[in-house]
């Protein structure tokens, strides 16, 4: 079995129920989830007229791959609406893989560590809930030094 950190995000329609249907379809497709960040809502980066999204990280135990899981992952987004039209546009659901245990991946298709983890606020927030000591493998720095040295100002609030 492999750990595997994974963040969801939602900006369309009832946000809350699409991440709480993708966190069921994870548990039943993926694999079970070991633990859960609080809910977020976040200014959107990239496209700051979006709308505002909910997103939170979760850690899973799953026996994929990656290429599978990023497989499952997609099928998942499918599954719940998601539709690919413009990068950073609104979505349905949006699910990165972060972090595959320590390996680190550079494909066409697939890199992880995700490249822009270390620059998001929306990101390292949710992260440093549930595995603030993780460190990271090309940085070699814990999410919570990540966290600490961003400079990212983006407006991020935790919800619950």
């Amino acid at each position: 079995m492999y750990i595997t950190y994974l963040l969801l995000g939602s900006n369309l329609g009832d946000s809350k129920k699409y991440i709480s249907e993708a966190l069921r379809l994870i548990e039943r497709e993926i694999g079970p989830i070991i633990t859960r960040s609080s809910l977020y809502q976040t200014a959107s980066w990239g496209k700051s007229e979006l709308p505002d999204f909910i997103n939170q990280v979760i850690q899973v135990e799953t026996h994929f791959a990656p290429g599978d899981l990023l497989e499952g992952i997609l099928a998942i987004e499918q599954q719940l609406g998601r539709r690919r039209i413009e990068k950073w546009g609104s979505r349905t659901i949006d699910i990165d893989i972060l972090f595959y245990g320590n390996e680190i991946i550079n494909e066409r298709d697939l890199i992880i560590p995700h490249p822009y983890l270390h620059e998001r606020r929306f990101t390292l927030m949710p992260l440093n809930d549930i595995a603030p000591d993780f460190i990271h493998p090309l940085s070699g720095k814990t999410m919570q030094e990540l966290l600490n040295d961003l400079s990212d100002n983006l407006y991020v609030k935790k919800l619950s």
